[in-house]
């Protein structure tokens, strides 16, 4: 009995150098991560020091805190003569935190409600500008100091319980004045003019005109009575 092997050969095809995909090799910028003292602060420039390693850094954008001297801070250094702040570690206590951002700046707040908390809230600037719907305060004591003050709307209403004015001049226009008083209105003045180009009228239950040297009617007809 004889048995017969036969061989079966495999073709396996190889794909041409042309045809293989291409295979690029990318390295990102090579970079060093370490933590440092900042020891000097100089035009927006700061000297961190790290072991043996004292360069100069620069606060990176996402650093809002602006470092101080004594402040933990970590650093990436990208080349040996580009050393960028990413955080402020940790600082004294006692020191004072400064948030700074150069250029046009915006907080964007989507869905829900911006609150600042603060035992003292102070806002310092050449211009403040305003723009909203609707405004309401509440505070216990106001105090405005201004040079020059100017307010213009359709309709406004104040509500007090005691209102004290001091002016040096004061000038009033409008089309209609209505006043009233539930109690005493007097008007204290050294030089008093009452001038109506159609009528003028003076209505009581008495009516009393006292002049210490003279009274002065005059008109083309006087009645009395």
């Amino acid at each position: 009995m004889s048995s017969t092997v036969k061989s079966t050969k495999r073709h396996v095809h190889k794909p041409s150098p042309a045809a293989r995909p291409s295979q690029a090799h990318t390295s990102g910028t090579p970079a060093d991560w370490c933590v440092g003292i900042v020891t000097e602060v100089e035009d927006r420039q700061f000297l961190v020091t790290s072991g043996n390693l004292r360069a100069r850094a620069t606060r990176a954008a996402s650093c809002l805190l602006e470092p101080s001297n004594g402040d933990s801070v970590a650093c990436l250094r990208v080349a040996p003569d580009e050393v960028w702040i990413l955080a402020v570690l940790q600082r004294e206590a006692c020191a004072e935190q400064v948030l700074r951002c150069h250029g046009n700046t915006r907080w964007a707040v989507e869905g829900g409600a911006l609150t600042l908390d603060a035992p003292e809230l102070r806002i310092r600037g050449d211009c403040l500008e305003v723009s909203v719907q609707r405004t309401k305060l509440t505070t216990d004591i106001a105090e405005v100091v201004g040079r020059q003050f100017r307010l213009i709307a359709t309709s406004v209403k104040v509500i007090g319980g005691v209102l004290s004015t001091v002016m040096d001049r004061v000038n009033h226009f409008s089309k209609n004045y209505l006043r009233t008083t539930d109690g005493t209105d007097r008007v204290s003045a050294i030089h008093i003019e009452c001038e109506a180009k159609q009528l003028l009228r003076m209505e009581a239950e008495h009516t009393l005109v006292n002049g210490s040297k003279l009274i002065k009617a005059r008109a083309s007809q006087i009645h009395f009575g």
